[in-house]
C-alpha cells in the first residue's frame, strides 16, 4: 500500500532502479573485499588482509548512503542479494588487478547514473552522486598504487612481506 508520503517524490523510477543496482554493486564489492581479506589472512598477508577488511567496511558505508538517499527521497531502496563472491585467488597480483577492474566498473556505473540524471534533469541526485565520483577517483588511485607497489618491489626474498606492509599503509 502506498501512502501519500510515498506517492510524492521527485526521484524518478528509472533513476531509483539505477541507484538500487548501484546498491547491489556496492554490496557485492563489500563481500568481495571481505573474501579477499580472508584469503590474505590464510596466506599470512596480515597487512593486506586488514586493508581489504577496511575496504569492505567502506563499501558497506557507500551502499548505505545510497540506500538512505533513496529512502529520504521517498523512494523504495532494495536490500541486495549477494552471489558469486570469489573465495580463492591464484596470487596477490591477480587479486590486486581484480580490485582495480572492480573499482573501474563501479566508476563507470556511477558515470552512467549521473549521465541519466542530467538527461532526466534530476540535478539533486546528480549532486548527491558527486561525492561518489570523487571517492571513486581515490579508490582507483589506491588500487593502481597497490599494483605499482607489487610490481616495483617484486616478490623475491622478503618482497611479499614488504608489499604486505606497504599495502596496509594505503588505508586512509
Amino acid at each position: 500500500m502506498k501512502t501519500a508520503l510515498r506517492l510524492k517524490t521527485s526521484l524518478q523510477e528509472n533513476i531509483q532502479d539505477m541507484l538500487n543496482d548501484q546498491i547491489s554493486m556496492e554490496s557485492h564489492s563489500s563481500a568481495t573485499y571481505l573474501a579477499m581479506s580472508a584469503w590474505c589472512t590464510v596466506q599470512g598477508l596480515q597487512g593486506t588482509a586488514k586493508f581489504f577488511r577496511h575496504q569492505s567496511a567502506e563499501e558497506r558505508i557507500h551502499m548505505m548512503k545510497i540506500f538512505d538517499f533513496i529512502a529520504d527521497a521517498g523512494g523504495h531502496p532494495i536490500s541486495p542479494e549477494v552471489k558469486n563472491i570469489p573465495k580463492n585467488f591464484n596470487d596477490l597480483h591477480e587479486l590486486l588487478v581484480m580490485v582495480l577492474e572492480m573499482e573501474i566498473k563501479i566508476t563507470e556505473n556511477f558515470n552512467k547514473i549521473v549521465d541519466q540524471c542530467h538527461k532526466s534533469k534530476d540535478y539533486q541526485t546528480a549532486r548527491f552522486l558527486d561525492w561518489f565520483l570523487d571517492e571513486q577517483l581515490e579508490e582507483e588511485q589506491t588500487a593502481r598504487r597497490a599494483i605499482e607497489l607489487y610490481e616495483l618491489i617484486g616478490t623475491e626474498g622478503t618482497g611479499l612481506f614488504r608489499i604486505d606492509h606497504e599495502i596496509e599503509k594505503l588505508m586512509a
